[in-house]
């Protein structure tokens, strides 16, 4: 059985289809193609826990951990780990409301690739390269600039009223996979709610996803 909302499209057991929690305004209704349309909004709709892993299971394609116990990213394909590098999320802990700092959890996908052919350690204010870059000179020079550079993975977040949509909005949060000056320590939650590579290893990886390609973040 499938059931559709009017902006995505799952498949689901009977079993799973009979334990799904959500809300709507008018009476839902089946077609003859086992097709159920719920007339809502996707804002509405609530995925109770035990159906997470039925709406976006393991993906059989190349996806994205970003685990925040080990404060390390791995690129897994068919069970097998592919590339993995230190990180850092955020240090205010972790939590999808915006202004928060913190680092959303749960399944993501990458919605925007920034800065292909880019100098490594190039500034970036905005999602704009600055044509600057960085060096020790310019981080004197500016401080308390929290520094973007070399590439830009820009995350929207998969699971309604969780890390998509409202005050919970990955994309609208910028939530960012970024490089950061090499002298800064990974392995530690120290970010403002993005996460932190280095950026020779941000290059790799860029090179290696694409947009659509998805990402969990969790313990």
């Amino acid at each position: 059985m499938w059931i559709e909302t009017c902006c995505h499209r799952h498949r689901l057991s009977r079993k799973q289809f009979s334990q799904l929690s959500y809300k709507f305004h008018r009476p839902c209704e089946m077609s003859s193609t086992g097709w159920m349309w719920i007339e809502t909004s996707i804002e509405n709709f609530i995925l109770s826990p035990d159906l997470i892993n039925a709406v976006f299971p393991i993906p059989t394609q190349a996806y994205l951990k970003i685990s925040l116990a080990q404060q390390r990213l791995f690129l897994i394909e068919n069970s097998q780990v592919l590339f993995e590098c230190p990180v850092s999320t955020g240090k205010n802990g972790v939590g999808e409301t915006y202004g928060s700092g913190c680092t959303p959890r749960g399944w993501l996908v990458i919605k925007a690739k920034i800065g292909a052919g880019c100098p490594e350690n190039s500034v970036f204010v905005g999602r704009r390269a600055t044509g600057e870059i960085y060096n020790s000179q310019l981080h004197a020079q500016f401080p308390e600039r929290d520094w973007i550079l070399s590439r830009i993975l820009w995350l929207g977040g998969l699971e309604p009223r969780k890390n998509r949509y409202g005050a919970v909005d990955t994309l609208r949060r910028f939530i960012y996979l970024h490089g950061t000056p090499d002298t800064v320590t990974l392995g530690v939650a120290n970010s403002k709610g993005c996460i932190r590579l280095h950026n020779a290893e941000l290059i790799h990886l860029f090179e290696q996803v694409k947009v659509g390609t998805r990402v969990f973040i969790g313990e």
